[in-house]
């Protein structure tokens, strides 16, 4: 599947970053039996946080590619504690999202959508996931989105 998943991000012009580093007193995954589960990715593009509160500073589209790239950022952790082994990933089991909004905002599930859509381009079935998408006051550094997830591995 590695191979797999390296072609469809280059078809899509995507790659996947290197695998952020803890920024706290937490391991970036935890591996037990044959799943995988990530901490918290939080949404950086090219480097650059991106930050802000989605329905107010950041329109539905930009928290959508926010998720999406939170979605890479998770991959690149499944890659890093497969060893770099892509073809170990069974299946996508659950994404959590968290979408930096006011209380007004109830657009969360399209943000998330970023994230789960991209998982299904790459994986197909086996990128399709339980999920929870909700609305958070405030996320560490100001970002739009932070994403954990839960994968199955072979």
């Amino acid at each position: 599947m590695s191979n797999d998943i390296d072609a469809r991000l280059g078809e899509l012009g995507l790659s996947l970053p290197d695998a952020p580093a803890p920024a706290a007193n937490y391991v970036p995954y935890v591996l037990t039996g044959n799943t995988l589960y990530v901490s918290g990715q939080i949404s950086m593009i090219d480097g650059a946080l991106v930050t802000g509160k989605v329905g107010q500073d950041l329109s539905v589209e930009q928290g959508a590619e926010a998720a999406r790239a939170c979605a890479l950022s998770l991959l690149a952790q499944v890659k890093a504690a497969c060893g770099g082994d892509l073809t170990r990933l069974k299946r996508v089991v659950k994404l959590v999202g968290f979408v930096n909004s006011g209380p007004d905002f109830t657009d969360q599930p399209k943000v998330i959508n970023g994230a789960s859509d991209l998982m299904v381009a790459l994986l197909g079935d086996a990128g399709r996931h339980a999920r929870s998408a909700v609305s958070a006051a405030a996320l560490p550094l100001g970002v739009a989105v932070e994403i954990e997830g839960i994968f199955e591995l072979a």
